[in-house]
């Protein structure tokens, strides 16, 4: 192991590998920095950039954007009482009552240093224990592979918000897309409308930069532009925490770290569930704090910020190891790696050895760049909140056609965005979650081929499922994951 880490640190010391790096935190501090602009639309809208590099490079770059802007929604979360992204809800608690003591730019410099803490607790996790798992994972066959999809697609249940059947029929929708094109085993042409360009299915990354850019930017105009942007006039001083301030929230940090990385392992549970279960468990472990959490408690802001941040490598686990995304950005990381026909799963851990070590040393040092432009840059990073979203939106649309178009170079592509836009702007308007219908389009084919092949292979028995124990015990996950939300749900509707 010592010599692959070796290996990926000699990549990511690369010169052009280091300015990507760089260059992708800074673009996601400025993204996340701006309340609306998420790190999923930024990490698709920016794709595209990625399609001519070297994967390692692209993924630098993409981790970057990841990371930088998950650390820095919790500046306007903490100015202005509104979170960057939505992992960084649980920051405004105390955050905000910090502000308005005049205490912005401490609250800045803890948030930096606990994401800081809590992304290296994540990175080490994703190091030491994802090779373990897919070690494991070698041994799947396809019932195996069928019953880890199935899992995935059963994720939907927990990234449906407050309504499991719009989750559901957002994930069919998804599914439904994904059978277009050739039939994988038997060759035959499914809802191609003799469309030549359909011939090899609807183009994955033309859906996301539809889904999560131009759905968001009808949504923006439809909501109307802010031409005016936040006034933000608190001045920042002084770049360290106070070593006491730097004793107080260490042993929070850690364990949120811990905690979060945990938390992101599990598909779909992301880094705003990370970060309000973090802060809810410092809120029980701290129980005399001074001043109480909610009253701008440093504690506070450390717990949310080393949770959420470290749910990002927490959510590489299963995305790196199994194949299924832990979280909105980690299923747009899996369309990078196929745009270069690197297939995220055990065997990555044969054959991509090089790769893999680059990206886990690179998202180390992705995050001691984060500390040193948060901790440095902190006086200009609340200046970013005053941009006018009227002079963004304009940018991030043109980006989003040349994103589509740049794959293949073919216009059909562009179409296929806007009518992925439409369809978002619509679901979302009708309250649809978008994550579900991304899971569906990701795991709708692997779990397709592997159905059916696994019924070839036992002669069109079903019983090759459940005398696989792996199998078995996935499947009967898959179905708690269903029904212990939909049980929940029917029990709180029949108490009211």
């Amino acid at each position: 192991m010592i010599e692959s880490i070796l290996g990926g640190l000699a990549n990511v010391l690369n010169p052009f590998t280091l300015f990507l790096m760089v260059a992708g935190v800074l673009v996601g501090i400025l993204m996340g920095s701006i309340p609306g602009m998420t790190a999923t639309m930024t990490v698709a809208v920016l794709l595209s950039f990625t399609f001519t590099m070297d994967p390692s490079n692209g993924m630098m770059l993409l981790l970057g954007i990841y990371g930088g802007a998950v650390y820095s929604g919790s500046i306007p979360a903490i100015l202005i009482r509104t979170p960057g992204t939505p992992s960084a809800a649980a920051t405004i608690f105390d955050g905000y009552p910090l502000s308005q003591k005049g205490e912005a730019g401490r609250a800045i410099r803890i948030s930096t240093v606990a994401s800081f803490v809590g992304g290296v607790i994540s990175v080490i996790g994703l190091m030491f224990f994802s090779p373990l798992i897919a070690d494991a994972a070698l041994q799947f066959r396809s019932p195996e592979f069928f019953a880890l999809a199935l899992f995935g697609l059963t994720i939907i249940a927990s990234v449906s918000g407050d309504s499991l059947p719009k989750g559901m029929i957002s994930g069919l929708l998804g599914m439904l897309v994904a059978t277009v094109g050739i039939d994988p085993l038997t060759g035959f042409q499914r809802f191609t409308f003799g469309v030549p360009e359909l011939l090899t299915g609807v183009q994955f990354i033309a859906v996301m930069i539809g889904l999560f850019g131009i759905a968001e930017g009808m949504k923006a105009y439809s909501s109307g532009i802010d031409n005016e942007g936040q006034k933000v006039d608190q001045d920042i001083e002084g770049i360290v925490p106070s070593l006491s301030d730097l004793k107080d929230i260490a042993p929070v940090s850690t364990l949120s770290g811990i905690a979060g990385v945990l938390i992101g392992s599990i598909p779909g549970a992301g880094g705003d569930i990370a970060a309000f279960i973090t802060y809810n468990e410092a809120t029980r472990w701290i129980s005399d704090a001074v001043p109480s959490f909610g009253e701008g408690n440093i504690r506070g802001i450390a717990a949310a910020e080393s949770g959420n941040n470290a749910s990002t490598g927490g959510a590489l686990i299963p995305t790196l190891t199994l194949g299924i995304p832990g979280d909105s950005v980690s299923a747009i990381l899996i369309g990078a790696l196929m745009v270069h026909d690197v297939q995220p799963g055990p065997a990555l851990y044969q054959e991509e050895t090089t790769l893999l070590y680059t990206i886990f040393v690179g998202f180390l040092l992705i995050y001691v760049l984060i500390l040193l432009f948060g901790l440095l840059g902190a006086h200009y990073w609340v200046r970013l909140i005053n941009i006018r979203e009227s002079l963004l939106w304009p940018a991030i649309l043109v980006l989003c056609v040349i994103g589509a178009v740049a794959l293949r170079g073919n216009l059909f592509d562009a179409w296929v965005m806007l009518g992925a836009g439409a369809l978002g702007y619509v679901l979302r308007l009708r309250g649809y979650p978008l994550a579900p219908m991304v899971l569906g389009l990701i795991l709708a084919p692997i779990a397709e081929t592997n159905l059916r092949r696994s019924l070839s292979l036992s002669g069109g028995s079903f019983d090759i499922f459940y005398t696989s124990p792996i199998a078995l015990v996935i499947i009967l996950l898959s179905v708690a994951t269903i029904a212990v939300p939909a049980v929940r749900s029917l029990s709180s509707r029949s108490a009211t």
